[in-house]
């Protein structure tokens, strides 16, 4: 499931209107990094604080159908110490024919990434086990099968400018309803975020899919805006995204995306 305030120093010079607002100018470049350091972690997968987002896929154009898709995600992410654990759980809508659906709980996922010490605060590095639960209300919404596996997250913040990392996951089915199909998925994500100052940002976070067990997969590319807000106690980040699909193979993938989102970090939690 995030960006920076990414003024330029030029502008921060120009400050002699800084004891206007009861500021030396030593405080006001202190507050400007401490800004700076919140919007660059504010797309931080890993970075070391409690968060919420709320994320929502509609998709308008599948391959092999005229139906259309959604799925509207809540993801909780939760550090302890070494670790981060984010559990995520989609609600969503799938074409069930030409002119039908249907609606419901999809599978949750939760994984636990170890955060390891690259040596430079500004680089995250992480990996982990994860598990699917078949929790769907509906057949057309879950696999039917628990699914287990790795991820991993690479995260680099290192420019004020620019951020960039990715995200790998591989699961299968280890179990569940063996009436149902069995599971092999994974995923790529990369991201990149660049900076345009005052907490708006021009982003991607497109997910490659390969299901390996049917032999199809989807590779889009997205570019959106986002804009983040740091407050006292939480940094808001809000985003739209189109997607769009430029390889893929099989019935039912999606050709084109909106990504939209409303992240919330939740500063000393």
């Amino acid at each position: 499931m995030r960006s920076l305030k990414c003024l330029a120093p030029g502008l921060m010079v120009i400050c002699c209107a800084a004891p206007a607002f009861g500021q030396t100018e030593t405080q006001h470049e202190s507050a400007q990094d401490s800004e700076t350091s919140a919007a660059a972690n504010a797309n931080n997968p890993l970075a070391d604080m409690t968060a919420f987002n709320l994320q929502n896929y509609y998709i308008p154009e599948l391959s092999g159908t005229d139906g259309t898709a959604n799925t509207f995600w809540l993801r909780y992410a939760q550090p302890f110490g070494k670790w981060l654990f984010r559990g995520s759980l989609p609600i969503a809508k799938v074409p069930t024919g030409s002119d039908s659906s249907t609606s419901g709980l999809g599978d949750l996922n939760v994984f636990a990434a170890y955060l390891f010490d690259t040596g430079n605060p500004s680089v995250s590095f992480g990996v982990g086990p994860q598990i699917t639960m078949p929790t769907a209300s509906e057949d057309e919404t879950g696999t039917g099968r628990w699914q287990a596996g790795l991820a991993s997250v690479y995260f680099n913040a290192s420019s004020k400018r620019f951020q960039w990392g990715g995200l790998l996951t591989w699961q299968t089915d280890v179990a569940g309803d063996d009436d149902r199909p069995g599971t092999s998925l994974l995923a790529l994500q990369p991201f990149y975020f660049l900076q345009l100052g005052k907490g708006l940002y021009v982003r991607g976070a497109p997910i490659f899919v390969f299901d390996l067990e049917n032999d199809t997969y989807h590779v889009p590319v997205g570019l959106g805006i986002g804009q983040v807000i740091p407050t006292e106690k939480v940094v808001f980040n809000v985003f739209i995204e189109p997607q769009f699909t430029i390889l893929d193979r099989g019935a039912g993938q999606p050709q084109l995306q909106l990504f939209v989102g409303f992240n919330m970090q939740f500063l000393g939690g």
